[in-house]
C-alpha cells in the first residue's frame, strides 16, 4: 500500500512539475524584458514590458497575451494627454472575463510618461486584472505619492506615432454603456502577441 501510495505521489508530482514548466514556458519567465507586439485597427506598437520592477503585474499581463485574451478587444476610452485605455471588452462592449486582481506595484519607481503602459484599476489600490492604458502625456496625478498610484510596467519601444494617431480620434458619450470619451470609430486590439527572445 504504502508503495502504491509514494509511487501515486510521484506521478502526480512530475504531472505537477510538467504543468508549471508549459506555464512558466509560455510566458518566458527567464527574460527580464519580454516584449509584445499589440497590432491594431490603427497600427502596430512593440512594447517592452520590465520584469525587474514590476513581476506580478508582466506575468499577469502575459497570461493574458499568450492565451489570446486580448485579440479582438477594443480601446474604450481615449482622452487626449492623458490616456488611451482597453482590454476589458470586445468590440460589443461585452465584459471580458478576468482572471482575478493583482497586487499594486506601483511603487517600483516606475513613472506614468507618455509612452509607458500601466495597469487600469478602479478606486481600490489592489483592483487592477486585465485592463490597461498607455500614458498619452506625464501624468504626475497617477504616480504614488501617500497614496496608491496606477501601476506601470513597460513603455512604446515601437509605434509611438500609433499611440499619437490614437490620441487624435473623436470621441463622445456612448449611450449604450453610459460612458464618455468613447472612439466614435472602434479602435480594435487584433491581435497581442509576445515576442520570444533572440
Amino acid at each position: 500500500m504504502k508503495n502504491i501510495i509514494f509511487i501515486a505521489c510521484l506521478v502526480l508530482t512530475a504531472f505537477s512539475a510538467s504543468a508549471t514548466q508549459k506555464k512558466n514556458l509560455a510566458i518566458d519567465p527567464d527574460n527580464l524584458y519580454p516584449q509584445v507586439k499589440i497590432e491594431t485597427s490603427m497600427g502596430t506598437m512593440i512594447v517592452e514590458l520590465d520584469r525587474v520592477r514590476a513581476p506580478i503585474t508582466v506575468d499577469n499581463f502575459l497570461t493574458y497575451v499568450v492565451q489570446g485574451e486580448y485579440n479582438g478587444t477594443i480601446f474604450h476610452r481615449v482622452e487626449a494627454d492623458f490616456v488611451v485605455q482597453g482590454g476589458g471588452f470586445t468590440k460589443d462592449y461585452m465584459v471580458k472575463r478576468d482572471k482575478g486582481n493583482i497586487f499594486n506595484e506601483s511603487g517600483n519607481g516606475l513613472k506614468n510618461t507618455f509612452g509607458t503602459i500601466a495597469m487600469a484599476r478602479e478606486s481600490a489600490p489592489h483592483s487592477a486584472n486585465r485592463q490597461f492604458f498607455f500614458n498619452l502625456g506625464d501624468n504626475k496625478s497617477l504616480d504614488p505619492g501617500r497614496r496608491w498610484g496606477y501601476a506601470v510596467f513597460g513603455m512604446i519601444v515601437e509605434g509611438d506615432e500609433v499611440l499619437e494617431k490614437m490620441a487624435q480620434v473623436k470621441t463622445d458619450y456612448n449611450d449604450y454603456v453610459g460612458w464618455e470619451n468613447v472612439p466614435i470609430e472602434p479602435i480594435v486590439i487584433t491581435k497581442v502577441t509576445l515576442l520570444r527572445a533572440q
